[in-house]
C-alpha cells in the first residue's frame, strides 16, 4: 500500500506519463458491445485492431437469437467472443445447456464471462457464477477460457453490509475452481474512475492467494451526465466522488468525460510492479463502441499523449 501511496501521491500536474507503459496496458484491450450497439457498427475489422476480445453484453430481456446472431457476425470478422453468462437471468441447467451449445455451434464461440447478473431476483436455479462453474457444462462443450467479474470497490447488492466479505469468497471459490480444472480464467472488473481502489484492491486480493490475471474496466468517452447515471446505477463507489468533483466544476461539466488519468496511472503502476496481476483494460463504451474504440486505438498511436 505504501508503493501505491507514493506512486499516485501529487501524480497529477507533476509529469506527463510514459507514453510505453500507457501502450503497453492499452494494447490487447478488450471492449463490451450489446446486440442493439453492435447493429450500428458496419464493419468491426475497420475499427478494432485484429485480435480484439468482443465481450457481447446479455441485458435483460434481449432474446438469446440476437445473442448468437452477434456473436457469430464477431466471429465470422475474426474477433475471440465473449459472450455474458448472466447466472440470475437463466432459468435452468436445460437453458443454460442450449445457450453454451448454440454459441458454440452457431457461432464458434469458445469463451465466456459468468457472472451474477444485474437483478436481485433469480430467475430460476442459479444465483451466482460459481454455480455456472460446478456445472460442468463449458468444460463438457470445451469452452476453456472463463473470466469472472470483480468488484474493486466492493458491491451493495451483494456484501449488503458495506463489507466485501462475500465478494471476497466468490474469488477464492473460482481461484480453487482454476486450480483444480484446466480452464484459463480472469477476472474482469466492474468500471472505475480512480486507480488508487483499482490498485488497493488488487494488492489486496492478491496478499489473499488470488492470482488470476485482472482486467481493469474502464468507462470510455462519454457525457458525464450519462457517466454519473451508469456510475450510481452500476454502484460504483469511492472513485464516484472523481466524477462528483467534476460536475461541480462549471467548466468542466459540457466536456466529455475521458478515462486518461486513470488509464495513465494505472499504466505507470504496472511498469512499475510488473509482478501485479494486473494485465490489461477493459472498456465499457458507454459513450458508443466507436467513440470508445477511436479513444483506445489513439492510445496506441506514436502520437498519443495523455493530456493531465
Amino acid at each position: 500500500m505504501v508503493a501505491l501511496l507514493d506512486l499516485l501521491k501529487g501524480r497529477r500536474g507533476e509529469k506527463s506519463p510514459d507514453t510505453a507503459h500507457l501502450k503497453d496496458i492499452v494494447s490487447g484491450y478488450s471492449i463490451e458491445v450489446m446486440p442493439r450497439t453492435a447493429a450500428k457498427i458496419d464493419d468491426f475489422k475497420a475499427l478494432l485492431p485484429a485480435g480484439t476480445r468482443v465481450y457481447v453484453a446479455h441485458i435483460e430481456g434481449t432474446p438469446i437469437d440476437d445473442m448468437v446472431a452477434t456473436a457469430r457476425r464477431l466471429r465470422e470478422a475474426g474477433f475471440p467472443v465473449m459472450p455474458h453468462f448472466p447466472s440470475r437471468l437463466i432459468a435452468d441447467l436445460a437453458t443454460l445447456e442450449e445457450w453454451i451449445t448454440r454459441y458454440k455451434n452457431e457461432a464458434g464461440v469458445e469463451e465466456a464471462l459468468l457472472l451474477g447478473g444485474g437483478v436481485t431476483t433469480p430467475a430460476g436455479d442459479f444465483d451466482s457464477s460459481i454455480q455456472l462453474l460446478e456445472t460442468g457444462l463449458f468444460d463438457r462443450h470445451g469452452f476453456r477460457r472463463l473470466h469472472v467479474a470483480g468488484h474493486p470497490e466492493g458491491n451493495g447488492a451483494i456484501d449488503r453490509d458495506g463489507s466485501t466479505r462475500i465478494v471476497d469468497k466468490a474469488l477464492a471459490l473460482k481461484q480453487d475452481y482454476c486450480e483444480r480444472t484446466d480452464a484459463d480464467m480472469a477476472i474482469v472488473t466492474q468500471f472505475a474512475f480512480a486507480a488508487r481502489p483499482v490498485i488497493a484492491w488488487a494488492e489486496r486480493i492478491a496478499a489473499a492467494g488470488i492470482g488470476l490475471p485482472i482486467h481493469v474496466g474502464i468507462a470510455g468517452p462519454t457525457k458525464l451526465q450519462t457517466l454519473i447515471r451508469f456510475a450510481i446505477a452500476c454502484g460504483v463507489g469511492p472513485s464516484l466522488a472523481v466524477l462528483q468533483r467534476r460536475a461541480l466544476d462549471l467548466s468542466q461539466l459540457l466536456k466529455p468525460y475521458e478515462p486518461a488519468e486513470v488509464l495513465a496511472d494505472i499504466a505507470d503502476y504496472k511498469a512499475a510492479h510488473p509482478q501485479s496481476r494486473i494485465a490489461q483494460i477493459h472498456v465499457f463504451p458507454l459513450g458508443g463502441i466507436r467513440a470508445g474504440a477511436d479513444w483506445m486505438n489513439g492510445q496506441l498511436s506514436e502520437e498519443a499523449r495523455v493530456v493531465t
